[in-house]
């Protein structure tokens, strides 16, 4: 039997089990997949920027930047307010209200995280959301260095069961090559904020030398990708292993600095300025500010490579801030934050769309 031929009755063979149960899903190759279209979930926000889903799919949680107020919403797009989170403020700038995550153990702990701002700071707290209301604030990492600009803020639980979170740089471009400060990094941290066992440095900082990282998750291998807004020339998505040194101020976007990390892709500022991103059907997608579009860049299952990226709703929806998968649903949540200052638009215009991918 020629190569050709064996190849083509393996895949048939595969597809038949699958077919029939006889093998997992997760275990079958998943199938190329791109935005089939576009629907309004919610209006009415005001910059939404963090958005976590409870494990058991019911609702997911969704922060306000600047109003520091935390809501409800169901798939179907109902809101409701649960909460603020205590000692926010912002910095006239990109601070507030930033990241969100669940725990995974939420049934049993009620836990869920935030990334904020605060009087001496960004810090990292926990509360518990009974279903209801949000209760009993309690700080885990704090003293993250603030400023008006750069300030990080994406919240993400990996496979491991750590609490993953990207820092900026401050706007001191030389505290992301200094291992001993918690600025333009990777954090990695247990429930209670310590250093989580096996981090390069024995300290919380995970990997280094990153400016303003919007964008963490986690693919199908349970490899972490994170994109980063650049400063003048170029934009990226790294592919973050422990201890790297992802390079900037020495390096934005690709550079042949002997112990600098390059980038997987890279994009001109204009074309993207990303905030949060997403994996789903073998692919990233990125939501790009000041580029004004949905990106999706596909991952290649035998490598560390990716495939060429295709951008969406080029300036149909302005301002794309966070997107996220849907549990149990071909679908992606996308929020807009045309009220950012940026965007021109006044509070309320705000959106959440819901993206079909099949």
């Amino acid at each position: 039997m020629t190569p050709t031929r064996r190849t083509v009755l393996a895949a048939a063979l595969g597809a038949a089990a699958l077919l029939a149960g006889l093998v997992p899903p997760s275990s079958a190759a998943p199938l190329p997949s791109e935005p089939t279209g576009v629907t309004t979930l919610s209006t009415g926000w005001t910059i939404p920027w963090g958005t976590a889903w409870l494990p058991d799919g019911s609702a997911a949680l969704v922060t306000e930047r600047d109003t520091f107020t935390v809501y409800k919403v169901t798939p179907s797009g109902t809101r409701t307010r649960v909460g603020t989170v205590p000692d926010s403020q912002t910095t006239g700038g990109e601070g507030g209200l930033m990241g969100v995550a669940v725990d995974p153990d939420w049934a049993t702990t009620r836990h869920v995280y935030f990334m904020h701002t605060s009087s001496e700071g960004n810090r990292i707290a926990r509360m518990t959301y009974d279903g209801t209301t949000l209760t009993g604030y309690t700080i885990l990492v704090q003293g993250i260095r603030k400023a008006r600009y750069h300030n990080g803020g994406r919240l993400a639980f990996g496979p491991d069961g750590y609490l993953y979170a990207s820092t900026g740089d401050a706007q001191v471009t030389s505290l992301a090559q200094d291992r001993n400060s918690l600025n333009g990094k990777i954090l990695r941290m247990t429930k209670d904020g310590k250093p989580a066992p096996g981090n390069p440095f024995g300290t919380l900082v995970y990997s280094l030398g990153h400016r303003n990282p919007q964008g963490l998750a986690f693919d199908e291998r349970g490899r972490l990708w994170e994109a980063e807004l650049g400063q003048n020339s170029r934009d990226e998505l790294n592919l973050i292993k422990p201890g790297a040194n992802y390079g900037w101020p020495t390096c934005e976007g690709t550079c042949g600095v002997a112990g600098m990390t390059n980038p997987k892709k890279t994009w001109g500022v204009a074309e993207a300025s990303p905030s949060g991103i997403a994996v789903a059907d073998g692919a990233v997608y990125m939501a790009s500010l000041r580029g004004q579009r949905l990106w999706r860049i596909p991952l290649n299952a035998g490598n560390e490579d990716v495939g060429t990226a295709t951008a969406y709703y080029v300036g149909t929806y302005g301002r794309l801030r966070t997107v996220t998968t849907v549990p149990g649903a071909k679908q992606l949540w996308l929020s807009t934050t045309n009220a950012d200052g940026n965007g021109g638009q006044p509070a309320g215009s705000d959106r959440i769309l819901k993206v079909t991918i099949g």
